[in-house]
């Protein structure tokens, strides 16, 4: 099956970006990448940015892969012309300001997260960005230049996963968003995310997951908190009523020590990306701490 076909028939194994880039997906983890980067600035000490499957760096948005799903107009499309409480603008307003001036130009280009984070990392933080796919990594070399805060490796982002932790400033955060190739994505994550932090525990880890149907997940989360992770959040957003044979309509992250003020901010940003993405009268959410010690 080719990739064309993978998007027409919904299935989200062989998930190639191009595709996808600025759906529902992509504005509610990149909203919540942005709010614990800020979170990571406010001291003043270095930290360090680790992503382990980086992809391309930015997407037209006007390309006939984006154009044939269109999945960015009901997206991206919908956020920004949704109008935001006024309680929420301080929490939506850095990732819209970055989003909208790269979105504002012809091309639209929508900004992956390596790009959001350059624009809201510091002059004395840094960033290892893992891409193993060569065209991509090609791609998001170009993206950033010769700018030194970023390190572009190609490298199988499960391996950077273990090789980059603890980083010499001993903060930061990896952040985690596989394509979901390969039907035993949950199970490898399952075993790596635990490793990782046995080895850096005070690291934070934020890992983006597909809900196609609940038993990968559900079982992944279990996994976790096996484990003895101390700290585990989940959140969840669904725009539509959830189909194995669909688009996908709901997606996940799990968060293992997660800033103190995220769950809070959540819990206040999810259900206006619930109303403002939400279509076919299945759009919901789902703030939940699986471990707090």
């Amino acid at each position: 099956m080719s990739h064309a076909d993978d998007q027409r028939s919904g299935d989200p194994l062989n998930y190639r970006h191009e595709f996808h880039a600025g759906n529902f997906a992509d504005v509610f983890k990149h909203v919540l990448l942005a709010r614990v980067l800020l979170y990571l600035a406010r001291k003043e000490t270095a930290f360090r940015y680790i992503e382990t499957h980086a992809g391309r760096g930015r997407y037209d948005l006007s390309a006939p892969e984006a154009e044939r799903t269109g999945e960015w107009r009901a997206g991206i499309g919908r956020f920004l012309a949704a109008p935001a409480p006024r309680e929420l603008e301080p929490l939506i307003s850095p990732y819209r300001a970055i989003v909208g001036a790269s979105m504002s130009g012809m091309p639209p280009l929508y900004p992956g997260s390596p790009l959001i984070a350059k624009q809201l990392l510091r002059r004395q933080d840094r960033m290892i960005l893992c891409e193993r796919e060569p065209r991509a990594r090609a791609a998001l070399s170009a993206a950033f230049g010769r700018e030194r805060p970023a390190k572009t490796i190609e490298m199988d982002g499960f391996i950077g996963l273990n090789a980059f932790i603890p980083p010499a400033e001993r903060r930061g955060l990896v952040f985690i968003d596989p394509p979901f190739e390969d039907k035993d994505e949950f199970d490898r994550l399952a075993a790596l995310i635990p490793a990782a932090w046995r080895k850096w525990r005070s690291g934070l880890y934020m890992l983006w997951y597909p809900v196609k149907e609940a038993r990968g997940a559900q079982a992944l989360a279990q996994a976790l908190v096996a484990s003895g992770i101390a700290q585990l959040l989940r959140l969840e957003l669904q725009v539509d009523h959830v189909k194995c044979d669909g688009p996908l309509a709901r997606c996940g992250l799990l968060i293992v020590n997660p800033p103190f003020t995220l769950a809070e901010e959540a819990a206040m940003l999810l259900p206006h990306l619930a109303r403002c993405m939400g279509h076919g009268g299945g759009a919901c959410f789902e703030v939940e701490w699986l471990a707090r010690d």
